[in-house]
């Protein structure tokens, strides 16, 4: 008997994507993506993403630091208690 693996459901995280082929003239490729990133697609598989100038963020993003954590956690708390709650009996 011969057990046939399943391979996990491939995530796109883009809403545009394009062929290897359609790569050939990026330029287009960027014009209908209108500043977002694009999946790079090759036998039905995302193979990396095209991302343009645009769709950078500006800034580099900053790293919250552990007072700041903690002060959301601690104002969140109230919101989440009732789902903490419910998960300590599973």
């Amino acid at each position: 008997m011969h057990i046939q693996e399943r391979t996990p459901m491939n995530r796109i995280f883009a809403s545009q994507s394009c062929t290897m082929t359609e790569l050939r003239e990026p330029q287009k490729v960027l014009d209908r993506a209108n500043g977002k990133p694009v999946a790079i697609m090759k036998n039905s598989r995302v193979v990396g993403y095209l991302v343009p100038e645009a769709a950078t963020p500006e800034e580099e993003p900053r790293v919250a630091t552990m007072d700041e954590l903690q002060t959301y956690l601690e104002s969140s708390r109230e919101r989440v208690q009732p789902v903490l709650d419910y998960l300590k009996d599973k």
